[in-house]
């Protein structure tokens, strides 16, 4: 047993006692109700549980959830898909992705979701050329499996918020 002290989503977390096996996806689940984050595939294959860990560089990285235990986030600060809107306004991507139905049933949404929110983290510290940009979301969303639509969807939207604001994120 360890004493997880985590902050998720800007909010510390009452430390607790779990498991050293119990994996983050079933803290987030079953310790906080926090339903968001989907296991899928159970081997970090798909990534639909992916959530993000920010660095105390300022820079973040998603990190999946079905094999990773709770006590790896000892300490640090996470977001699950649950922090995206403020109050009751969707962030620019979640709507994004509504306006381009880049989603059916939406188990990877969570993971598609976070992965593109650390991308747009990026772009904003460092813009990248126009040129670059359909490659750029290509890599940056692959290794995210997607049963349902595709990627062809979760990349517009994307690329939609992007070039909304290319003073923000191209050079």
């Amino acid at each position: 047993m360890t004493t997880l002290a985590i902050t998720i989503n800007g909010q510390k977390q009452t430390p607790a006692e779990v498991r050293d096996d119990l994996t983050m996806n079933d803290y987030l689940r079953e310790h906080l109700g926090m339903t968001g984050t989907k296991f899928g595939c159970g081997a970090a294959q798909c990534l639909s549980c992916a959530i993000i860990v920010d660095n105390a560089d300022g820079t973040s990285h998603t990190s999946p959830t079905c094999i990773v235990p709770a006590v790896n986030f000892n300490g640090q600060s996470v977001r699950t898909v649950e922090g995206h809107a403020k109050g009751n306004e969707l962030s620019v991507l979640q709507k994004a992705f509504i306006e381009h139905f880049a989603f059916q049933c939406g188990y990877c949404t969570a993971g598609f979701l976070n992965e593109g929110q650390v991308f747009l983290e990026r772009l904003a510290k460092t813009p990248l050329p126009r040129a670059q940009l359909e490659t750029e979301i290509a890599e940056a969303l692959d290794g995210h499996i997607c049963r349902c639509t595709g990627y062809i969807k979760y990349h517009e939207a994307v690329r939609d918020v992007i070039l909304k604001d290319p003073t923000r994120y191209l050079v």
